[in-house]
């Protein structure tokens, strides 16, 4: 091709995108609204974790998360609250629990019903139907031992840690957990980080080294100081067991880190999922997704290990989503108090750049952040962002009066920009409570086509932010169900078109901070009133989903659609 024809070539391509629908905006966007209406609803029951005045170890510091999880399927999200204990034993009635939606804004605690009445040292969360059998099943990693629960389909469930092969040889404090079929045989694998070795045998007490204090104030030991775990890779057999294969993955060869939240996307659009883990202290991992069994990190050439001015932070909580509407997925990252969260942007073939400061995250500095989330609040179809916050030291605020042991949340709306605006503070009173928050979970529990929001708050009980948001914006929800693929879909890549914007998301285990959003995909709109689907399954099937109607939840089955021209 001549230089006279590719200039041509390019100006009729210019030209055809100028006659596209242009995205629309609302005019004057409503506020966010958000009300916290987890005690009519049900949710009562407060979070152990730890002693709520003073923590002596920083095992009782980290909290755990929280998830929106369908565990009947009947279409509407239950919530599953983990927890923790204390050193000197379990006050009377701690236990997670399990609260099924009653359709009617309220639930029902079925814990004991459920088979799910217990007391452990939870950290994360994860849902996904390893086995399936069509009911999504739960997994919690632990300090001790993980558990995973199979989901029986009758309402209740089973501990099947051990015959699936699950045990640890020795206790381990067990972080992030993700489901991911890596290998794309169509059954779900289990990836699981390590937060460090602790043995409150050994660990030093409250300010015995300089990794003991803060701010010159005697605090709980760690993470600094104490012995790194590791991180584990279990491959499904495909009958109901498992298989050890960090080593031989590679996973495994990736040491001192102090891994936290994990989650598995494909970050680099080659049809193969990643695994992304925020590490607290030490440089996060990227798992490149080697397509033969094998991963190896590749975050510091990517740019996601440290921030751009080259320094480790201290990695809590992580959002994916496409913020700019680019297509590619990006990942945000809260961080520690006198440090801003993060924005990578991901700019094409798993390579990262550092977008905070354009984002306009640079001066959240005041609290420790933690569980995160792009959800678009307001259906105009440019995924806002929430994060949570709440410091591990409740003795310090004694000290300095600025570092309050119980924070707001903080509300960002999409600009549509690249930037973003702070309105946390017009968002309502579920925003600007104070609780000391750990994971957050993102899902719609009453079907109204907004998004709403569930936290765990450290020694009360979780709050249920309903978002009230006015505005007569379109949106549309996507339950998936793979076939060839696994059962829930995790993994599945849906681009969608509205309104001359196309966005795009993926189907997550964990997200945020230890937690599980809800697994159908929520879209705003804006004032498109049809949208055109494409979805990109785990199988490598590709298919079509032409003018589904907007305001409603549908759900696609691999298989169903038009596939892709060959």
């Amino acid at each position: 091709m001549t230089r006279r024809e590719l200039k041509r070539r390019e100006f009729l391509t210019a030209a055809a995108a100028a006659l596209l629908p242009r995205p629309v905006r609302a005019a004057s966007p409503a506020p966010f609204r958000f009300t916290d209406i987890a005690a009519q609803a049900g949710l009562t029951e407060p979070i152990v974790y730890g002693n709520p005045d003073t923590k002596k170890y920083i095992l009782e510091t980290n909290g755990c998360g929280i998830a929106f999880f369908d565990y009947d399927h009947d279409g509407w999200l239950d919530i599953f609250v983990p927890g923790g204990s204390r050193l000197d034993g379990s006050p009377p009635q701690t236990s997670n629990r399990l609260y099924r939606n009653n359709r009617d804004g309220t639930f029902t605690d079925v814990t004991k019903k459920a088979g799910l009445e217990r007391a452990v040292w939870a950290s994360g969360v994860c849902v996904g139907d390893y086995n399936n059998d069509g009911f999504d099943d739960l997994f919690i990693s632990c300090w001790g031992q993980n558990i995973l629960y199979r989901n029986n389909g009758d309402g209740t469930f089973t501990d099947i840690t051990k015959e699936a092969g699950l045990l640890h040889a020795k206790p381990e404090w067990c972080a992030g957990c993700t489901f991911t079929d890596y290998n794309r045989d169509g059954f779900l694998d289990l990836f699981v980080s390590t937060y460090l070795n602790f043995d409150p045998k050994t660990v030093p007490l409250p300010g015995a080294s300089p990794d003991c204090n803060w701010k010159g104030i005697a605090v709980n030991c760690g993470p600094r100081g104490l012995p790194t775990g590791r991180n584990f890779l279990f491959r499904n057999n495909g009958d109901g067991t498992f298989t050890d294969v960090s080593e031989a993955s590679g996973i495994a060869k990736v040491d001192r880190r102090y891994a936290m939240t994990a989650v598995a996307a494909d970050f680099d659009d080659d049809g193969w999922p990643d695994i992304f883990v925020a590490c607290d202290s030490t440089p996060s991992i990227l798992y490149r997704n080697n397509r033969d069994g094998t991963f190896t990190d590749i975050a510091l050439e990517a740019g996601v290990a440290y921030n751009e001015d080259g320094r480790e932070q201290a990695g809590m909580g992580v959002a994916i989503g496409d913020a700019s509407n680019s297509g590619r997925l990006d990942i945000f990252k809260t961080h520690f108090a006198d440090d801003t969260p993060i924005l990578y942007g991901n700019r094409g073939k798993g390579r990262f750049e550092d977008m905070t400061s354009k984002a306009g995250f640079g001066g959240f500095t005041r609290y420790v952040g933690w569980g995160a989330g792009f959800a678009d609040f307001d259906n105009d179809g440019f995924p806002d962002l929430l994060f949570v916050n709440g410091n591990v030291y409740p003795e310090i605020e004694r000290y300095f009066a600025e570092y309050k042991y119980r924070n707001p949340r903080i509300v960002l709306r999409n600009l549509g920009n690249g930037e973003f605006a702070d309105v946390s503070a017009a968002s309502g009173p579920g925003i600007t409570t104070v609780h000391s928050s750990r994971g957050c979970a993102f899902g719609d529990f009453d079907n109204d086509g907004r998004v709403d929001v569930v936290i765990m708050n450290m020694s009360e009980p979780p709050s249920l932010l309903k978002n009230e948001t006015p505005g007569a914006n379109h949106w549309l929800k996507l339950k998936l169900t793979g076939t060839k693929s696994n059962r829930s879909a995790i993994g599945a890549r849906v681009f969608l078109t509205a309104g001359g914007r196309r966005q795009r998301q993926e189907v997550l285990s964990q997200s945020s901070f230890y937690s599980q959003s809800d697994l159908r995909l929520h879209f705003g709109l804006g004032t498109a009133s049809t949208a055109d689907v494409e979805i990109r399954w785990p199988s490598g099937l590709t298919e079509f989903h032409s003018g589904l109607t907007a305001n409603r939840i549908v759900a696609l089955t691999e298989g169903k659609g038009s596939p892709a021209a060959r």
